[in-house]
């Protein structure tokens, strides 16, 4: 089995189109389209019963001290934690392809609605929920994909794998409500076959990928 897509090279930069927010030089960023990428995929094992998608950022800081903090850097050193930006499950078996711009375009202050997804697949909650919990504006349950936005004096580039699972059940155990990690976890010994395709981008302007 193989994802493609035709947004982005594989471990090449993912372009403003797909992420929350790009580099402005008056203001550090701006809110961007962040439209879903597209994906296909082929070939899955015998026995697929449905598939899910999942994007995580693996080099998010550890500490927020000094994210998007004038005079600050975010050194490239600082231990990294996961981030997760979609989890899509129960994609039915028959299922070859996710069309760019049909789980997301433009952000959504507090969120889109969930878990009901296109495709007749559902939904998890990203982790921009967590991220903007409290905020009186963008506070809120983000279902579905939201892209990219690292902090904009961050030293190290992040990286997006977006990953592909065949699974060998229909549906997976989980409510209404889930996240990322929850979702990985209730796939547990149903994966059959998964595939993966990795992009770059960064929203620090001294950096060049």
């Amino acid at each position: 089995m193989k994802l493609t897509t035709t947004a982005f090279a594989d471990h090449g930069v993912i372009p403003g189109e797909f992420a929350f927010a790009v580099i402005d030089p008056a203001t550090h960023v701006r809110l961007s389209t962040n439209r879903n990428p597209d994906f296909a995929w082929d070939a899955p094992p015998a026995g697929t019963r449905s598939f899910a998608l999942v994007c995580h950022d693996p080099d998010v800081p550890s500490s927020g001290e000094n994210v998007n903090q004038e005079g600050r850097v975010v050194e490239a050193a600082l231990s990294r934690v996961t981030f997760f930006h979609w989890a899509l499950v129960d994609l039915p078996p028959s299922t070859r392809a996710v069309t760019r711009g049909a789980h997301s375009e433009g952000v959504t202050a507090r969120g889109k609605p969930g878990p009901r997804a296109p495709h007749e697949g559902r939904h998890g909650i990203n982790d921009y929920t967590a991220w903007f919990a409290g905020d009186a504006d963008m506070g809120g349950d983000y279902y579905g994909y939201d892209g990219p936005c690292p902090p904009w004096n961050d030293a190290l580039p992040h990286r997006y794998v977006f990953t592909l699972y065949a699974l060998d059940v229909p549906t997976l155990p989980l409510g209404d409500r889930f996240t990322g990690a929850e979702a990985l976890a209730a796939m547990q010994g149903h994966i059959l076959a998964q595939a993966s395709v990795t992009g770059r981008y960064t929203l620090n302007p001294a950096l060049r990928l």
